[in-house]
């Protein structure tokens, strides 16, 4: 260590992320203090995400005691980030940048990244690149002279694409390469010319997603993440962290789906049968198994990045959000035929529930798609959790531009 310089600072413990707390609700009373401007004070103090480092939103603290600051900060009515509104921004985005980003990106996106000032999406899936992303045809050419790249291509199922103004971007940048490895990761800017937004309706009535087109659109090359080929293997952060958010987000005994079917069990003595409770009564066990597995989760990934145990989470959750939702539509017979609400909006974050047992029931048939589809997942869990022999794959080493499509 040079002599002149300063020794690091042992990380916070509870009690003095307590004071920490403390600290900043006196100097920005959340009662006084404009949201955006009191989000910003959080962020700088540490206190957005304890376990990243200091002086991007964190302390360098574990992440378990994120838990400590949010009780605090909900107890004294200080706004929060908006979290499903920005979970892609918060879940994706962030520990991506994090890992891969340099000191500049660092300084640049996560700041207005958490405080919700800028809302991010995920140009990753093609219309031919879906479940097999790696053979994405989206191409990024660099331009003599500005060092800048110029992509074309088309990009689908992205959430929040609407309402975003960066995006996390894989394109293909060496077509001579193989599939997985001709690919660069890139930050684009949703608001630069070329960058076309359809909304895509759903089975819900709904457009929370959308089609992304881009044409011509540039991207200078300090918007690049990780070095040049490599954006299949930063693409794993994302994706890993995208199982994690989808699948393993904690919630209390009863919360979510379970949570739903559980009252209209207890308020609709009437509806009641035999067959029914017994299938009601397994599926709160495995959703309690769940929630249980979520908290072992979290656990683990304090002292690291998330591996394969993620995927194992987003399978069981897209399995039971269908089942559940199911059970509930049966439950409600007549009713759960019903659906009060198919109406063409673009809304900004998922509520499932907040809304009626139809609408739970539609949209969760995406659950087993978006994140990666659960024969993919389940494909990866046999492969790198199990151990098994993978499945025969005959274009693992051909250049990607002599492929099939």
């Amino acid at each position: 260590m040079p002599r002149n310089a300063a020794a690091p600072q042992p990380a916070p413990d509870a009690d003095g992320l307590r004071r920490r707390v403390r600290d900043l609700l006196d100097a920005h009373d959340p009662a006084t203090t404009p949201r955006e401007e009191f989000l910003r004070a959080r962020f700088d103090a540490g206190l957005a995400w304890v376990h990243f480092p200091e002086g991007l939103g964190g302390l360098g603290a574990p992440r378990s005691l994120q838990r400590v600051v949010d009780t605090e900060l909900e107890t004294a009515g200080a706004p929060d980030n908006d979290p499903r509104r920005i979970g892609i921004g918060l879940g994706m985005a962030a520990p991506t940048i994090l890992r891969y980003g340099t000191e500049e990106q660092k300084e640049r996106f996560l700041r207005p990244l958490w405080t919700g000032e800028e809302v991010w999406c995920q140009l990753f899936s093609e219309p031919g690149a879906g479940s097999d992303l790696a053979a994405l045809a989206t191409r990024a050419v660099r331009e003599d002279g500005t060092g800048d790249w110029v992509v074309d291509g088309q990009k689908v199922w992205t959430s929040s694409a609407h309402i975003a103004r960066w995006a996390i971007l894989i394109a293909r940048t060496d077509p001579d390469q193989p599939k997985h490895r001709g690919i660069t990761y890139f930050l684009c800017d949703m608001t630069d010319p070329g960058v076309e937004v359809r909304p895509l309706r759903q089975i819900t009535g709904e457009a929370e997603f959308n089609e992304v087109f881009l044409t011509g659109v540039r991207i200078p090359d300090s918007h690049r993440l990780g070095e040049i080929g490599d954006g299949w293997k930063v693409a794993q952060t994302t994706l890993n962290n995208e199982r994690v958010a989808i699948g393993g987000g904690g919630i209390p005994r009863e919360g979510g789906m379970i949570g739903k079917a559980a009252a209209t069990w207890r308020e609709r003595p009437e509806l009641r049968t035999h067959d029914l409770h017994q299938r009601l009564l397994g599926l709160w066990v495995e959703a309690e198994a769940g929630r249980l597995a979520a908290i072992r989760l979290g656990q683990q990934l304090a002292t690291g990045q998330p591996g394969p145990e993620g995927v194992a989470m987003k399978l069981g959750f897209a399995r039971l959000a269908q089942e559940i939702s199911g059970l509930e539509v049966e439950l409600l017979a007549d009713e759960g035929l019903t659906y009060q609400d198919w109406t063409m909006v673009r809304p900004q974050h998922v509520d499932f529930t907040g809304r009626d047992a139809g609408y739970r029931y539609l949209r969760a048939k995406g659950n087993s798609i978006e994140g990666g589809t659960s024969e993919v997942l389940l494909n990866i869990v046999a492969e790198r959790v199990l151990g098994l022999p993978g499945e025969p794959r005959t274009d693992k080493d051909v250049p990607w531009k002599e492929l099939a499509r």
